[in-house]
């Protein structure tokens, strides 16, 4: 179903690493007003440290469905399950989208179908994306680049949209120290530890402690 672009096909994902919260942990987070978070392998390798992040900032609950090499598409349809059989709290983070650059125009009804889900009153936070894996030739590393600035344009479109649509800016905090992205990312997408997931849960964090 993905469709070829230059920067290749998303491989099968379903037996990837994963971490997803007990249903008592999710049940827990909609009574406390957590933090949903759907993530992908960023996040399976990051989330551990962004939940105690949280939690210490906030001293709210962090429920997550961290998956890695799931798109945007599973991301949603995790959110729409967990809204059918538990409801939802207040805040939500989808961290997912790097994996749309193999089909980015898919991308945009993804951020629609989210919004719907998450209805007007509750806050999303998207953190963008920023991919250009230089392991890698330089022909795809160019389309990585310019597939994420499509997922990019269309998070920012969204957001014009839905005032309670937050663009946590992960893609121009890289952008912004050019020639040091070797200390925030291992490959061109994946976070360094600790300094790149460091850099990045900060970012998410930071972002879920100014809400109004």
């Amino acid at each position: 179903m993905s469709r070829r672009s230059s920067s290749g096909r998303l491989g099968p994902w379903e037996n990837l690493s994963r971490r997803i919260s007990s249903v008592a942990k999710i049940r827990a987070t909609v009574r406390g007003d957590g933090v949903f978070m759907f993530g992908d392998s960023i996040a399976v390798q990051d989330g551990p440290a962004l939940e105690q992040l949280v939690a210490a900032q906030t001293g709210t609950p962090v429920a997550v469905h961290d998956w890695s090499g799931q798109p945007a598409s599973a991301g949603v349809d995790a959110l729409a399950d967990w809204s059918r059989k538990y409801g939802l709290p207040d805040r939500i983070v989808m961290a997912v989208g790097t994996n749309d650059i193999f089909a980015p125009a898919a991308f945009a009804t993804e951020v629609e179908q989210a919004m719907k889900i998450a209805g007007p009153k509750r806050t999303v936070y998207w953190v963008n994306v920023h991919a250009n894996r230089w392991g890698l030739s330089t022909a795809v590393q160019s389309a990585d680049r310019a597939n994420s600035a499509l997922i990019n344009k269309a998070l920012d479109q969204a957001a014009a949209r839905h005032p309670n649509l937050r663009v946590v800016r992960w893609s121009e905090f890289l952008s912004a120290r050019s020639g040091q992205v070797t200390k925030y990312l291992r490959d061109g997408i994946h976070t360094t530890q600790p300094t790149g997931q460091r850099a990045r849960n900060a970012l998410i964090a930071q972002a879920l402690g100014s809400a109004e």
